[in-house]
């Protein structure tokens, strides 16, 4: 799929996503398909164009599930390829070359997945865990950038709580990927503002992917880093989105909902100063350009 670039984009989601079976929580399977559909077709109407699904295998991927919200809303989805983080790796993993798992992103890219009509789009949401950048993970990382460079496809990733991005730079730097073509993701739930300096100094897109979730980290605080980002001249770098993953996190079930980010989060900005224009520029101009290839 290319991205439509009429309208908004949800840089980081989840539409179909099973976690449960690792984290022993029920709520980790989201799976509502009426209650997601409900959704998208609101977020359809407020101008949201795109979500960008980084639900990878072995995540509870569901190409079919979303080929049918992709028909009953005419939302455009973006489908991932690769492999999460450590504790969610299949067997296999350890054993495979990087030749081996590159070729099979490259298929999902090139060929479609799990008998869909869908191919990915890009290489996501492929990470490194809490505080330590794993062999396994920094495998699959170097598969990804062998990926990358056979198929032009982007490169977005999971930081555990905003640590260890700069140790994947390094690494896609090290296997001569330009980092304009990498995003990192979760750089919203730290105060480390120096690391964020070092990030978007590299020439990656950052995404502050997980509003709405104030246990975390306090929305006040996304709102002001973001502002901050931007009066310092990095506007151009910067992508928003929430990071749906539980099933309570939906509106039906008493969640903030996937509206939340056009209904409470862009107002928040909007009042410290956050023109329309620079919105425009983090929702659509930047998903625009980074997801084309």
């Amino acid at each position: 799929m290319t991205i439509d670039k009429s309208g908004y984009t949800y840089c980081h989601e989840h539409l179909h996503i099973d976690l449960s079976y690792v984290k022993g929580d029920p709520d980790c399977l989201l799976n509502q398909y009426e209650n997601i559909r409900d959704e998208l077709a609101s977020l359809k109407n407020q101008g949201v164009s795109n979500i960008i699904e980084v639900t990878n295998r072995f995540m509870g991927r569901n190409p079919h599930f979303i080929e049918s919200l992709m028909r009953d809303t005419e939302m455009n989805v973006l489908l991932s390829t690769g492999y999460y983080i450590d504790g969610f790796f299949p067997d296999r993993v350890q054993h495979f070359s990087e030749r081996q798992i590159a070729d099979e992103m490259i298929v999902e890219l090139t060929s479609g997945i799990d008998g869909s009509r869908l191919t990915a789009s890009l290489i996501g949401e492929i990470g490194s865990s809490e505080n330590q950048f794993t062999e396994a993970e920094q495998k699959i990382f170097r598969a990804a950038a062998i990926a990358h460079l056979e198929t032009g496809a982007p490169i977005s990733t999971h930081t555990s709580f905003t640590t260890c991005g700069i140790e994947q730079i390094d690494l896609l730097r090290s296997m001569k990927v330009n980092l304009e073509n990498v995003t990192i993701g979760h750089c919203d739930l730290d105060d480390n503002f120096d690391y964020l300096l070092r990030l978007v100094d590299s020439g990656c897109m950052i995404q502050f992917d997980t509003i709405g979730k104030n246990n975390y980290y306090p929305d006040e605080k996304r709102a002001n880093t973001i502002m901050e980002l931007i009066n310092r001249g990095y506007v151009e770098q910067i992508m928003l989105s929430m990071d749906i993953t539980r099933c309570s996190h939906l509106k039906a079930n008493g969640g903030l909902g996937f509206s939340y980010l056009i209904d409470n989060f862009i107002p928040r900005l909007k009042k410290k100063g956050v023109n329309d224009n620079y919105i425009e520029v983090m929702m659509k101009d930047n998903p625009n350009k980074f997801f084309s290839y």
